[in-house]
């Protein structure tokens, strides 16, 4: 077993093993558009290699590198989810850095739709917010509390601004709402007055406490059920003005039973990393006749951190369901979803490290690196697990090049990664 076709892993306990590896990529990108699910991948930031990505320092970003990045994405027929938790909004992307970013990140969609070859994968008349949908919330003001006007003010501004750039909304959750709102009541009220300023729909993210421990609450209440209410009586109060909701409460149940009762034209987008396979198929409804339609309501949708990780079987997935093979689409899903269960692992709100440790593995960063230091919140164990998933998921886009990083990893750690013959372990 040579070492171009093999990968070396670091168990928990220390012990190396190797396993084999194929050098291909195990899926190929669409050539047509992808008609069965709408899939948006929420991505990350790369930070240039010689900033100061130290906790604290304001982001530095290599604005190359991340807009090549969501090129990528956009190559494969899938949507781009920025500025928002997966880009470290909150952990380490900085107020200025986030409006640059969605500026940016529409600039390149809108060129990105110049491209015969990337036009060729979205539906006819695509726009900018097809491509590209971003973060809207309060996190400009750095004030601890505000007043419930001056949430709606903050709100708005980051909703204009994002607005004039094309990009899509993403009404994210914002923690002073959850520091200050006692009542559903408030809640809603805060929510109708932002809504009646967007000019188009927007997309309205929960975002649970597994991601944000400081957004425990929201909705007006610790029962999710409570908080469905909450959030459906905003949806049904102005459903014209809502593209769809993004939930990510790793509560595969509440999800659907949201799903069931969203107004006609509102999208269920899956923010569920844990269980995204079955909702996004469909629970025994998915079509077998090839360019069939399910009904709104019978699935979900996705706005998902986890297809930053798993692009490659994202998109082959919705193709499987374009040509009429569920089971397909469930055998790729499911085996990516075990790789997304894995990043996304307690701490959740660490998963951004394996996001950004796939990116390097596959060639779009020079160097395993995060805004804030934030590339060393895995252990080496956990990201040779990561490394592993992805190889048997076929999210290994360059196998040959992750093996040589990930070995120049281990080799660094002190282990001894020679082509041809078995690990010796640690050095002295």
């Amino acid at each position: 077993m040579t070492d171009a076709l093999s990968l070396t892993l670091l168990d928990e306990d220390g012990g190396l093993r190797r396993i084999p590896l194929d050098e291909s990529a195990a899926f190929a990108p669409p050539t047509s558009p992808l008609r069965s699910r709408v899939i948006y991948a929420a991505v990350h930031v790369i930070p240039q290699v010689n900033g100061d990505n130290t906790p604290g320092a304001p982001a530095d970003i290599d604005w190359d590198a991340t807009l090549a990045f969501r090129r990528t994405m956009w190559s494969r027929g899938l949507g781009v989810a920025d500025a928002m938790d997966t880009a470290q909004r909150n952990m380490g992307l900085d107020p200025a850095a986030t409006r640059e970013l969605i500026s940016r990140s529409a600039d390149a969609a809108r060129e990105a739709l110049a491209d015969p070859q990337i036009a060729a994968v979205f539906p006819a008349g695509a726009t900018v917010s097809d491509l590209v949908v971003a973060g809207v919330s309060t996190d400009q003001r750095s004030e601890h509390e505000l007043s419930l006007d001056e949430i709606v003010e903050a709100y708005i501004e980051q909703l204009q601004a994002t607005e004039a750039t094309g990009a899509g909304a993403v009404l994210m959750a914002s923690r002073h709402l959850a520091r200050v709102a006692t009542t559903p009541g408030e809640y809603e009220e805060v929510y109708r007055r932002v809504l009646e300023a967007a000019t188009e729909p927007v997309v309205l993210h929960w975002l649970g406490t597994a991601f944000d421990p400081q957004l425990e609450g929201y909705f007006g209440s610790d029962d999710t059920a409570e908080g469905a209410r909450t959030l459906l009586r905003i949806i049904e109060a102005d459903p014209a003005r809502i593209r769809g909701v993004k939930m990510s409460l790793l509560d595969d149940a509440a999800e659907i039973a949201v799903r069931e009762s969203l107004p006609a034209g509102v999208r269920m987008l899956t923010g569920d990393d844990f269980h995204f396979s079955h909702l996004i198929v469909g629970d025994g409804t998915a079509t077998t006749e090839a360019g069939g339609e399910q009904v709104l309501g019978e699935y979900s949708d996705a706005l998902l951190g986890a297809f930053a990780a798993t692009a490659p079987a994202a998109s082959a997935a919705v193709q499987a369901l374009d040509a009429g093979d569920p089971d397909e689409a469930r055998r790729i899903l499911d085996a990516s979803e075990e790789l997304g269960r894995h990043v996304f692992s307690a701490p959740t709100f660490h998963y951004k490290t394996g996001v950004a440790f796939l990116a390097w593995l596959n060639g779009h960063q020079r160097a395993f690196t995060m805004v804030g230091g934030m590339h060393s919140a895995r252990s080496l164990p956990h990201l040779s697990r990561t490394i592993e998933l992805a190889a048997t998921t076929g999210n290994l886009e360059r196998p040959a090049l992750a093996a040589e990083r990930w070995h120049s990893m281990l080799r660094l750690a002190g282990y001894e990664i020679t082509a041809g013959t078995a690990p010796t372990g640690e050095t002295s």
